[in-house]
C-alpha cells in the first residue's frame, strides 16, 4: 500500500481525497495536516511514499513544502495539487522538485493513477498546464540550440517516444499510437531521462519543442 502524507488547509478537501486514494485500492493516506510548517518532522516520522501538498495553505506554502522535502537525504517524491494553475506556481513548483503539478478538477481515478506514477519515479502534469506551459515556451523561447543533436543517443524509437511526449500524449496514448505495449513506453522514457540527464516530462518536452521536433 502507498503510504501518503497530505496536507491541505481545507478539511473538505482532505477527506475527499482520503476517501479517493481509499477507494482506489492501492494508496492510503498515512498522515496529514492544514500546513507545511511539520512537513519534514511528518516526512521523518511517517516516512510516506509520496507527498501530496496544496499550493496557498497558512504558514508554510506548498512550494516551500516542496523545497523543504525535495532537500532531505532520499526524499520521497512531492506531487502539488491545487485549484490554482497560475503560471508562477507551476514553475515554482517544477523549480523547487516537484514530480507533477495537477488541479483539483482531476478525475477521482486519475489521482489514484496520479499517485502510482509519483512512486514508480514518473512525473505528471494536468494537460491544460502542460499545453499552456509548452505554448508560453515557445511564444517567448529561450536562446536556439546550437552544437550538436541533444537527442544524438537516442535511439529512433526512442526519439519518437519523445516527441509523442512533448505533442502532451500519455503513456497509454503514446503506446495505442505507437502499437507498443505501455510497460515498453516506460521503460523507453526512462531511458530517454537518463540520457538526456532530465528530471521530468515537462523539461523533455520543452526541449524538444526548442528543437522544432514537435
Amino acid at each position: 500500500m502507498i503510504k501518503v502524507l497530505l496536507l491541505d488547509d481545507e478539511g473538505l478537501v482532505r477527506n475527499g481525497i482520503r476517501l479517493i486514494l481509499q477507494a482506489g485500492g492501492t494508496a492510503e493516506v498515512v498522515a496529514e495536516d492544514t500546513n507545511g510548517a511539520n512537513v519534514v518532522e511528518l516526512v521523518e516520522k511517517y516516512r510516506p511514499d509520496v507527498v501530496l501538498t496544496d499550493i496557498q495553505m497558512p504558514q508554510v506554502n506548498g512550494i516551500e513544502v516542496t523545497r523543504r522535502v525535495t532537500a532531505l537525504p532520499d526524499p520521497p517524491p512531492v506531487v502539488v495539487l491545487t485549484t490554482f494553475d497560475l503560471d508562477e506556481y507551476v514553475y515554482e513548483a517544477l523549480q523547487a522538485g516537484a514530480t507533477g503539478f495537477l488541479l483539483k478538477d482531476i478525475a477521482p481515478r486519475a489521482l489514484v493513477e496520479a499517485v502510482e506514477q509519483a512512486v514508480r519515479g514518473d512525473s505528471m502534469l494536468s494537460p491544460r498546464i502542460t499545453k499552456r506551459l509548452i505554448s508560453s515556451y515557445t511564444a517567448h523561447p529561450g536562446p536556439a540550440q546550437v552544437g550538436e543533436d541533444p537527442l544524438k543517443d537516442l535511439t529512433p524509437r526512442e526519439r519518437e517516444v519523445a516527441i509523442e511526449v512533448a505533442e502532451g500524449l500519455s503513456n497509454a496514448e503514446i503506446a495505442a499510437k505507437l502499437v507498443l505495449s505501455e510497460s515498453t513506453v516506460k521503460v523507453h522514457i526512462t531511458h530517454i531521462m537518463a540520457k538526456l540527464g532530465l528530471s521530468n516530462r515537462t523539461k523533455l518536452a520543452l526541449l524538444v519543442h526548442d528543437l522544432g521536433l514537435a
